[in-house]
């Protein structure tokens, strides 16, 4: 029979004096890395290729992104390395905010400018005129997705179908629009701002806006500047990572990995104390503090972060006294012990993960 201690089961692989660092499933050496590296994702890129640049200069045992960008866009592409990918559901559902230029008189197919022409359209409002139309989209709206959306259609992508010249009849849905402003308007640019919910295609709101103002419109430029707690100011550019971890990796790491908690700004914390941050590890329920009853009463409906100091120990909900884990973290890791190959900065022209490009945006 084979046994295990259930109070190291959490616990990092321990390396052997001289033994090898980690492996992957694949059996190569690997990173164990926690955290969320926020990416300036460039033009060009889909989100997958960008989160392989990364990989390859990190070298992380597991990783993963969240909240698709298409290759057009630029801006925030959050990525959750080990531990933190258990956080991913938190991001994603989290409000995200866009910066995006359309320019009038002509529609695509995509709704944006890598799309073909399928529509023209001579009238061009004025600023009044759009300021008018604009309030129509703030709040809780019906939102068509765009005929190259990641929507399901009986089983399929609706951009797949959409590839193959088939035209599907693809459903409103509700989401919902917190604030959109213009910014600059010049000619037959518009450039506005957006604050909105998850769900929401911003090319489909360049493409509404445009009908609704009697002519046709589609996003020749988009930028994300917020996804959940992350903001521009988290962010770090493709070209600033790789110059620094080609040199001084543990430099990148430390500079620019945030806690798996970053994630979750948004979520109550709760101090614990050692003997029940080991219970809460294994999987156990602990019992809640006299002192806590009053915090635990007001979040009893939602997740609470049991903290141990400032690390983060379970996602946790208050059942009859107790806490009850609902995800347990380990200690966050942080250190590189295997390095990329010395290469040219990363830039997009080397081979890429993940070749289609998936439209969320």
């Amino acid at each position: 029979m084979k046994t295990f201690d259930l109070s190291t089961a959490d616990a990092p692989p321990r390396k052997k004096p001289g033994g090898r660092p980690p492996r992957g499933k694949r059996g190569r050496p690997k990173n164990a890395l926690d955290g969320w590296i926020i990416l300036d994702k460039p033009i060009g890129l889909t989100s997958t290729q960008a989160l392989g640049a990364v990989k390859r200069l990190l070298i992380p045992q597991k990783a993963g992104h969240a909240g698709t960008l298409d290759p057009l866009a630029t801006g925030c592409l959050p990525l959750a390395l080990g531990e933190a990918t258990k956080t991913v559901p938190y991001v994603v559902d989290g409000a995200k905010s866009y910066r995006f230029t359309l320019v009038w008189g002509a529609a695509t197919d995509t709704d944006d400018a890598d799309g073909t022409v399928i529509a023209t359209s001579d009238v061009r409002p004025t600023r009044e005129a759009v300021d008018a139309a604009l309030t129509q989209f703030v709040g809780e709206i019906m939102q068509t997705p765009p005929q190259y959306s990641a929507v399901k259609i009986n089983g399929q992508r609706a951009y797949d179908l959409a590839r193959e010249g088939e035209r599907v009849e693809i459903k409103a849905r509700p989401v919902t629009i917190d604030r959109l402003a213009i910014v600059d308007m010049d000619g037959d640019r518009l450039t506005l701002e957006a604050d909105c919910g998850k769900g929401t295609y911003v090319r489909a709101i360049a493409r509404d806006v445009g009908a609704a103002l009697g002519t046709c419109a589609h996003v020749t430029a988009l930028r994300r500047t917020r996804v959940g707690p992350f903001r521009e100011a988290d962010m770090v550019t493709l070209d600033e990572l790789a110059a620094l971890a080609q040199d001084q990796p543990q430099a990148a790491v430390d500079a620019h990995l945030l806690a798996p908690a970053a994630a979750l700004s948004d979520v109550p914390r709760l101090a614990v104390d050692r003997i029940a941050a080991s219970r809460l590890r294994r999987g156990q329920a602990s019992l809640i503090r006299p002192d806590d009853a009053a915090c635990i009463d007001a979040t009893a409906d939602g997740h609470l972060m049991a903290v141990d100091g400032t690390e983060l120990v379970a996602l946790c909900r208050a059942e009859h006294g107790e806490l009850q884990p609902v995800r347990v973290f380990r200690s966050p890791r942080r250190r590189i012990t295997v390095t990329a190959p010395q290469r040219p900065p990363v830039d997009g022209s080397e081979p890429q993960e993940g070749a289609e490009p998936q439209r969320t945006s």
